[in-house]
C-alpha cells in the first residue's frame, strides 16, 4: 500500500487542517482514524476518487469520533483535470497546514491514462506533484509551516528507476520505479520549498495486508499464507501487517516539527513480535543531483501537460 505526498506555514494558534488522499480504505482510512485520535480538534479532509465509499468511510469515522470535523473532496490523482479542479476547490476552502496521502498501487500492472501518461507514475508521483504545485497560493504563508508526507516502500529500488524513462514505460517494475521516484521528489521538494515553509518527508509502512494486497493471490492461498506471515513478524519487524500498524511512522511525523526532520531519511513503521509499534529510520539511496534533474523533468512535463490540455494553475 502506498501513501504518497506540501507545506506552508503552521501557525501555532491556528487550527490544523489535514488532507489525506486515498482516505476511504486501507492505510489512508487507518491514518484518518489515528490522526483523529491524536488530535480531535483538527479539520480532516478526506480526498477520494469514489465518493460513495468516501461517504461510508466518513460515517464510520464519525461513529468512533462523534463531533469530528470531517469534509470530503473528490479527486482522482490519476487524472490531470481532476487534480487541477480539486486544487482549485481546496484553495477556495482553507489553508492546509499539513498534507498527507494514502494513495498508491500495489501491483506492477500499468497502462496509459487518458492524458497519455503511465498510470502508476501518474497516480503515485505526478498527480501529487501537480496538486502540490497548484496549492502554492495557500502554502508557505507567514507564521505557518506545511508538511507533505509520501508513503514510499521498501521496494523503492534505484535499479528499477531510469531518468531517461522515469515513467517506466519500457520496464516491468513500474511500482518500484514510482516509489523510488517519490524518494527523489521528496529531496527536490525540500530543496525548492523549504524556504517557503513547505517540508517533505518519506515513510515506509512496512508489509501491510489490505484489500489491495489480498487481491494479489487467490483467497485459498491467503488462508495458508496469513498465519505464516504472523509468525515471520517475530523475526521481521517490517511485517506490520495491519493498516493501523502501518501508519505508525505517518502518525509519528504528525507530532514532529517538520523543519527538524532529515530530508534524506526514510521513516519506517515497525511492529515487534509482541505487537508493539515503533518508528525507526534509514538513509535513502538517493543523491541530490539526480533528485534535482528529476525535479526539473517534472516541471517540464507539467508545462507540456498544460499546453496539451490548456489547464492552468495559479503558481506563485
Amino acid at each position: 500500500m502506498a501513501a504518497e505526498e506540501v507545506a506552508g506555514p503552521r501557525a501555532t494558534d491556528a487550527r490544523r487542517v489535514v488532507l489525506v488522499t486515498g482516505a476511504n480504505s486501507g492505510i489512508g482510512l487507518a491514518l484518518c482514524e489515528r490522526i483523529l485520535s491524536e488530535d480531535n480538534q483538527i479539520h480532516l479532509c478526506m480526498a477520494c476518487r469514489n465518493m460513495q465509499k468516501a461517504e461510508a468511510a466518513k460515517s464510520e469515522l464519525q461513529l468512533s469520533h462523534p463531533g469530528a470535523d470531517i469534509s470530503l473532496l473528490k479527486i482522482d490523482v490519476g487524472n490531470i483535470n481532476s487534480v487541477i479542479q480539486a486544487a482549485k476547490e481546496i484553495r477556495q476552502r482553507k489553508v492546509f497546514t499539513m498534507f498527507q496521502t494514502g494513495e498508491g498501487l500495489l501491483t506492477q500492472e500499468d497502462w496509459l491514462t487518458d492524458d497519455g501518461l503511465q498510470q502508476v507514475f501518474m497516480t503515485n508521483v505526478f498527480g501529487h506533484f501537480l496538486l502540490i504545485r497548484n496549492l502554492e497560493p495557500v502554502l508557505g504563508q507567514a507564521g505557518c509551516t506545511s508538511q507533505v508526507v509520501w508513503t514510499s516502500s521498501s521496494n523503492a529500488r534505484k535499479s528499477a528507476f531510469n531518468l531517461t524513462d522515469y515513467q517506466h514505460s519500457q520496464g516491468q517494475e513500474s511500482y518500484s520505479s514510482s516509489k523510488y521516484a517519490t524518494d527523489l521528489l521528496n529531496v527536490g521538494l525540500n530543496k525548492h520549498y523549504n524556504s517557503k515553509g513547505l517540508f517533505s518527508s518519506v515513510v515506509c509502512p512496512g508489509l501491510v495486508l489490505t484489500n489491495l494486497t489480498y487481491g494479489i493471490f487467490p483467497p485459498v492461498l491467503w488462508t495458508l499464507i496469513t498465519p505464516i506471515m504472523w509468525l515471520i513478524r517475530v523475526f521481521m519487524n517490517s511485517f506490520t501487517l495491519s493498516p493501523y500498524n502501518g501508519t505508525e511512522a505517518l502518525v509519528w511525523l504528525f507530532t514532529q516539527k517538520p523543519e527538524s526532520l532529515d530530508p534524506m531519511v526514510k521513516y519506517l513503521s515497525c511492529t515487534s513480535g509482541f505487537g508493539n509499534n515503533y518508528v525507526t529510520s534509514c538513509k535513502m539511496d538517493v543523491d541530490v543531483e539526480t533528485a534535482e534533474i528529476f525535479y526539473q523533468e517534472l516541471l517540464k512535463l507539467e508545462g507540456k501537460m498544460k499546453e496539451k490540455s490548456d489547464v492552468t494553475g495559479d503558481h506563485s
